[in-house]
């Protein structure tokens, strides 16, 4: 990255275990991301790339436009939150991406998204 153009982004997960059904095989987290524009350039987020993991290796690859329903247009300084969830088979895994983003000065740039667990409590110690 120039310093120009950097979008920081961190992530927090819950599980959710009143929507989750473990008999089936079906374990829900709901995951919070906070994005700040840390560069010097406004930016939109266009689009974004999720990869999730499960702990039987199971990948899956979410890609869409925008993040709820938005396009967020970030000023140098500025940030936004939004939640949204996942749904593994099993009561571990990862996700990690990225965001794919239009800088105002028509540059293109990826915000990667770190790699998070996805944990039911009381699994690992």
């Amino acid at each position: 990255m120039d310093g120009r153009h950097q979008i920081n982004v961190d992530v927090e997960s819950t599980y959710l275990e009143e929507q989750s059904v473990p008999s089936e095989h079906r374990y829900v987290f709901a995951y919070t991301v906070t994005m700040r524009n840390a560069g010097e350039v406004p930016a939109r987020l266009l689009t974004r790339h999720w990869i999730i993991t499960d702990a039987n290796g199971r990948v899956q690859e979410v890609r869409g436009e925008g993040v709820v329903g938005e396009q967020p247009h970030l000023q140098p300084g500025q940030g936004f939150r939004y939640s949204s969830g996942a749904v593994l088979e099993t009561p571990v895994g990862a996700m990690h991406g990225s965001y794919q983003m239009l800088g105002d000065d028509g540059k293109q740039f990826d915000a990667p998204i770190p790699a998070f667990r996805l944990a039911k409590p009381g699994l690992l110690h």
